[in-house]
């Protein structure tokens, strides 16, 4: 029997996404226990040393997808940006990540080139109501009716409610309001009640959402899927650069060493075993020495 798609694990209950950006990271998540991923555009843009402003390119964003998909067989939801372009663009951008196997993508009704809302000052620039339900609908248009399409709004308040009742007409599966939409729990109740779909919260990291947001207030105000977007990003380059630090400083690298994951098991959990035994299978017996 197949594993359950997005859809149906976020009809059945609250599921947890972690933001990874790499085969590595898509492949710790799944040997952690989560039982879907998230596509972070902030980590996969910080994997190519830049920050979250949209500098990288569809296809840049496409290959790290095709990366996270080949190494996990999780159900993984992708952070579309802004589609790249108007609705047209973003239909084709729709269309190549569900062809690189995402089951849901969220787009954000920020101007293009956006930037991370939690990392600039306010207010961001947003597209009119008009555009960003064309461009909700030719997405919708465009991808099979069993990937979730997320809209999210980069708006405030009743403008943030307004907005996502119309993308909710456009076509939207689920509301996507960033975390400086709203200030309140109540107010994500409200837009839950009114908008009348499930919620997409992030929960990241050092925000009010990831301190506030605990199951039971997740469940409350109608939220099917969280993200943790940026935690094992801070968590690793924190470690890395502790690591990298020590070793700059002089510390002798086997005293380094000691505080990180033991070579075999590395060599383990990257699946080494599973070469080595295909190669006992297929290779001939000379080459396997």
């Amino acid at each position: 029997m197949s594993a359950p798609s997005l859809k149906e694990l976020t009809a059945r209950g609250l599921v947890y996404a972690p933001g990874v950006w790499d085969g590595l990271t898509a492949r710790l998540a799944e040997q952690a226990g989560f039982s879907a991923l998230c596509a972070s555009g902030f980590a996969i843009s910080a994997g190519l040393g830049l920050p979250d402003a949209e500098l990288y390119t569809m296809s840049e964003n496409l290959d790290a997808v095709r990366t996270i998909h080949a190494a996990s067989d999780l159900p993984l939801v992708a952070d579309i940006d802004t589609g790249y372009g108007n609705a047209v663009n973003a239909a084709r951008t729709a269309t190549k990540f569900v062809e690189a196997g995402v089951q849901g993508m969220f787009m954000e009704d920020q101007v293009s080139p956006k930037s991370c809302p939690i990392c600039v000052g306010d207010p961001v620039d947003l597209i009119t109501v008009e555009e960003a339900t064309g461009k909700i609908r030719a997405v919708r248009d465009s991808i099979p009716d069993d990937v979730l399409l997320i809209a999210r709004t980069d708006a405030r308040g009743d403008e943030a409610i307004a907005r996502a009742q119309a993308y909710v007409d456009a076509g939207a599966d689920m509301i996507m309001p960033v975390t400086k939409t709203f200030t309140s729990v109540q107010e994500w109740e409200r837009c839950h009640t009114e908008v009348g779909v499930p919620l997409m919260a992030t929960l990241t990291a050092s925000t009010w959402t990831e301190r506030d947001f605990t199951p039971e207030v997740l469940d409350q105000i109608g939220v099917r899927l969280a993200l943790l977007p940026t935690q094992i990003l801070m968590a690793a380059t924190g470690a890395m650069q502790t690591a990298l630090r020590r070793l700059a400083s002089g510390e002798p690298p086997a005293q380094v060493s000691q505080d990180a994951l033991p070579h075999h098991e590395f060599v383990e959990m990257i699946g080494f075993g599973d070469v080595e035994a295909m190669q006992r299978k297929y290779l001939p017996a000379e080459r396997t020495r």
